[in-house]
């Protein structure tokens, strides 16, 4: 479970939106998503729409049917996503830092 997931819980949109975090600068396709989430096609596809319509990512086309998609890291709420999501990284890297030091002292 990642950081964000033990904070907000465990739901679909939410591991989506953080894959698309951690590969922003990629263009990816839902099957992509699903494979590399562990979410079934149809509920990426469910839970990339509010995405879209947010304008946190963007739709492409590769030929006729296959719809890709990227972060849209130009929108001013995927920026502030993408700063709280490096930061809350940080914040919870030095903790455990610190934890395995004082684990190490002991």
């Amino acid at each position: 479970m990642s950081e964000i997931e033990q904070i907000f819980g465990r739901n679909a949109q939410l591991i989506v939106l953080e894959y698309l975090i951690r590969n922003r600068g990629t263009t990816t396709y839902l099957s992509g998503i699903a494979e590399e989430t562990g979410l079934s096609h149809s509920s990426v596809a469910r839970v990339i729409e509010p995405l879209l319509e947010m304008n946190i990512v963007k739709e492409g086309k590769m030929g006729k049917q296959i719809r890709t998609f990227t972060l849209d890291e130009a929108n001013e709420v995927t920026k502030l996503l993408i700063r709280f999501h490096d930061e809350l990284n940080k914040i919870l890297e030095k903790k455990v830092s610190k934890e395995h030091e004082t684990k190490a002292k002991g």
